[in-house]
């Protein structure tokens, strides 16, 4: 996914219900949002103690099993477009890339150049697949080239190959990546599908080298609690957040808000679930997670904690994170057991607002109601 991650246990208020410890993956998105991405929480024998699951031991005895859970779920398909997408739509990264490089014929004026296109077309594409590479070709006679570039940027596909009379003839193809940049020139024939895997190689390297820049960029150390009140204040502010926006637990922000820019805010801690709660209430950032690689030994002596003035027992990171609206995820249910159809729709991709994706459910009855009798 070219998607970098801080590592981390989550605080006692934010562990998993029953579980002895929760790990988790926290991403940042491009607004300085966080999401968490995977957890994997570790129950020790609470569940085994409460379902009477046991198992043989090696001595032949029966002991209480020690149980994992542990996974990602589709989020992360919303963290994949909010880290790498663009004003001009998708930026895919080529390992989840359904296609990872579109071929755009241009057929030329006569039959000839059309045949000698289509012939270099087809030897491209056997070169490519035998790469390994995902490939389509975009044959449609009604849509100008134009049109099918704007088409394959906006689903982010990560390579574009123009093929034309004038390139054959000069046994060179066009290729544009989606990451910007001028068209560069590839020599057709048999070694083009490796050119293009090293080219896809690189696409790769460069998406994750961006988004770990901007992670590390937006990691911000603070000492005082003061300090990150008055950044969120401003944001808000700048932003024209009122109460509306926040759900009744007081987490993240609804599409539309988030106009501006936060970040992650690394600060020492001492373990408080009641400060835990105020710092949320004023400022609707939480503690995303105690990052490992900032918790080793020593990493809090001599530190007080920014809020309390207790000496720390950790580093904390703390920022404001996506959510799915209690409303919305009850709606979605009802539709899908009452009408068995939902739709996802995807909305403030835009770099000036990146809205998280908003989820809604649309039903059949729902758009052929009469106007005045209710709508989806």
């Amino acid at each position: 996914l070219a998607m970098p991650v801080v590592k981390g246990v989550k605080s006692p208020s934010e562990r998993f219900a029953g579980a002895d410890e929760t790990f988790t993956i926290e991403a940042l998105m491009q607004n300085g949002w966080a999401l968490q991405s995977g957890t994997s929480h570790f129950l020790g024998q609470n569940f085994a103690r409460a379902f009477d699951v046991e198992f043989q031991d090696s001595e032949g005895g029966r002991s209480l099993v020690w149980a994992t859970s542990w996974g990602v779920s589709t989020r992360l398909i919303g963290a994949l477009i909010m880290t790498h997408s663009d004003d001009a739509g998708l930026v895919l990264p080529p390992a989840v890339a359904p296609i990872q490089v579109v071929v755009v014929p241009i057929m030329g004026k006569t039959p000839e150049d059309a045949a000698s296109v289509n012939k270099a077309v087809d030897e491209a594409v056997a070169s490519m697949k035998a790469a390994g590479v995902r490939v389509k070709v975009d044959h449609r006679e009604n849509m100008r080239p134009g049109a099918k570039y704007f088409e394959w940027e906006r689903k982010g596909v990560p390579l574009r190959l123009e093929v034309g009379p004038r390139d054959v003839a000069k046994g060179v193809g066009m290729v544009k990546s989606r990451l910007g940049g001028d068209k560069e020139e590839v020599e057709l024939g048999e070694g083009l599908g490796e050119a293009l895997t090293g080219r896809l190689t690189t696409f790769h390297e460069v998406l994750f080298k961006a988004a770990e820049d901007r992670l590390a960029d937006n990691i911000n150390p603070l000492e005082l609690y003061d300090e990150m009140k008055a950044i969120f204040a401003e944001f808000d502010a700048a932003a024209g957040t009122s109460d509306e926006d926040v759900d009744e637990d007081g987490d993240g922000g609804g599409a539309g808000e988030g106009m501006g820019k936060l970040g992650m805010y690394l600060v020492p801690w001492y373990d408080d679930a009641d400060n835990e709660d105020k710092i949320k209430e004023e400022t609707r950032a939480t503690i995303r997670c105690f990052p490992l690689a900032e918790n080793g030994e020593g990493a809090v002596e001599g530190k007080t904690c920014f809020y309390s003035g207790k000496p720390a027992t950790h580093m904390a990171l703390f920022a404001r994170a996506f959510w799915a609206p209690t409303a919305v995820r009850a709606r979605l249910r009802h539709t899908a057991r009452e009408f068995g159809s939902t739709c996802l729709d995807m909305g403030g991709l835009g770099a000036a607002s990146w809205a998280p994706l908003v989820v809604w459910a649309r039903t059949a009855k729902a758009r052929a109601s009469p106007a005045g009798t209710g709508s989806g």
